[in-house]
């Protein structure tokens, strides 16, 4: 039995640790730092998800047969590199390739240089210049993106000269990010539905997981603040069989491509957030990491064992797998702290939950939570992803909904909204893109697309 060690503490690890749970090959699985609902399933270290130094000590006291590094922050400041150096197999991306989503501004001059599909873009430093850019184009809305990781909220949609103006001083001056906003990127608006593709990849082989789609606004109707996500459906009714040979040919093959050209070879699971534009796909942005929501109901999907496909991936055999996904859709709505993403309350007692943090007909992935006194509480801004399959979308949000429904606590916040617009997708079919049928040359064994 092969034990596991995964370094987090949210939703995403939590879906990650019970898919590995299944797996007939693990043992032992060990969380740092975990949360409350992790620690039912993983034993949890209180040693925190940045520190490469503590973490490499972990490790050493625990010799993992694999460490999993789901989150961005750590594969960016190189933990996958100092676990590697000390003999650990690891599932994640080492630095020089996690940069991919560590800078906007290198995916950007990536995609340029490789003819990947992207919006329009400039890089700035200096606020004044900006502001110069962004009246000579008096183009709006207009996108402005923090070059590094700022929690998923360093994008800003402005939809007036004087709203792109504020965030432009707010994120080079004012810093609002740290240095994540030192330099920043304005890039055109692109309109369409949203997808989000996770793939897993060993630098040879790419193989797309099942779509989905993430909900970032706060409130119903896609208004309000950004965050993390506030609840995603899978599969995505926008990313039709057309749509997904079109972005193996233009984008996930090229972009594999790309980041071994550059000598930056990725090993793990690199997440493309799309835009499927009237002009085709284009790519919004890399992540270098399973995508929180979507890993929710992505894995729950999965037909298969988890820690094989790690396996292989860090083997570089992932050409050998079989990878394939269940029938039917999956839904996860997020129960919020109410002011989140701004300010919120912590330690609320949560209620209706059973001893494992889990109730009937879904499964509960906890992403803010801890155990105090045998209790849940509260402990963060996005606190519970209620998930649940169906064999329709209608069905597995139903369900969703009813567990959300048996839980609650002081000031709970949660869109009512989630899946609607797939719903409406599916039930008016308004996409017609006409989409060529035909790819450029590639192999192709059992459903894995292999690069020539």
């Amino acid at each position: 039995m092969k034990n596991v060690l995964v370094v987090g503490g949210g939703g995403r690890e939590h879906a990650i640790i019970m898919k590995l749970a299944e797996s007939k090959q693990v043992g032992k699985l060990y969380c740092t730092p975990g949360n409350g609902g992790i620690s039912k399933y993983a034993e949890c270290f209180d040693v925190a998800a940045t520190d490469i130094d503590g973490v490499v000590e972990l490790a050493k006291k625990l010799a993992p047969d694999m460490v999993v590094v789901a989150p961005d922050d750590p594969l960016v400041m190189g933990m996958a590199d100092a676990l590697q150096a000390e003999g650990f197999k690891v599932f994640g991306p080492k630095k020089d390739a996690a940069i991919i989503e560590g800078s906007k501004v290198f995916s950007k001059n990536l995609m340029k240089k490789y003819g990947i599909p992207t919006a329009g873009y400039e890089v700035f430093t200096d606020a004044e210049k900006a502001v110069e850019y962004l009246k000579s184009e008096n183009s709006y809305p207009a996108v402005i993106k923090a070059d590094g990781l700022a929690l998923g909220k360093g994008v800003i949609i402005a939809e007036n000269e004087d709203d792109a103006i504020k965030a432009v001083h707010e994120m080079i001056d004012d810093k609002k990010f740290g240095e994540s906003s030192a330099r920043i990127v304005i890039e055109e608006y692109l309109t369409g539905p949203e997808v989000s593709v996770l793939s897993f990849t060993d630098g040879k082989t790419i193989v797309p997981m099942i779509s989905s789609m993430d909900h970032k606004r706060a409130f119903d109707g896609d208004k309000g603040l950004n965050t993390g996500g506030m609840g995603t459906v899978s599969p995505n009714p926008y990313y039709t069989e057309n749509v997904a040979a079109e972005c193996m040919e233009k984008i996930f093959i090229p972009t594999m491509n790309a980041m071994n050209s550059e000598g930056r070879t990725f090993e793990g699971c690199l997440y493309f957030g799309l835009m499927i534009t009237p002009k085709g796909p284009k790519v919004i942005e890399y992540n270098c990491r399973f995508g929180d929501p979507e890993t929710q109901v992505v894995l729950p999907m999965l037909d298969g064992d988890l820690y094989e496909i790690f396996q292989a991936v860090c083997d570089h055999t992932l050409s050998e797998m079989k990878i394939s996904w269940k029938t039917g859709s999956c839904a996860c709505v997020v129960m919020a702290s109410g002011g989140y993403p701004e300010k919120y309350e912590k330690g609320l007692e949560i209620s209706g939950v059973d001893g494992n943090g889990q109730i009937d007909g879904c499964q509960v992935f906890h992403a803010g939570t801890k155990l105090a006194g045998g209790k849940f509480v509260t402990n963060g801004g996005r606190v519970l992803g209620v998930t649940a399959t169906g064999l329709s979308l209608n069905g597995a949000l139903e369900k969703a909904y009813a567990g959300v429904a048996k839980i609650s606590w002081k000031d709970v916040h949660y869109r009512k909204d989630i899946g609607k617009r797939a719903l409406d997708a599916l039930n008016s079919d308004p996409l017609d893109l006409h989409y060529k049928d035909d790819m450029e040359d590639y192999i192709e064994e059992n459903g894995v697309y292999l690069r020539q």
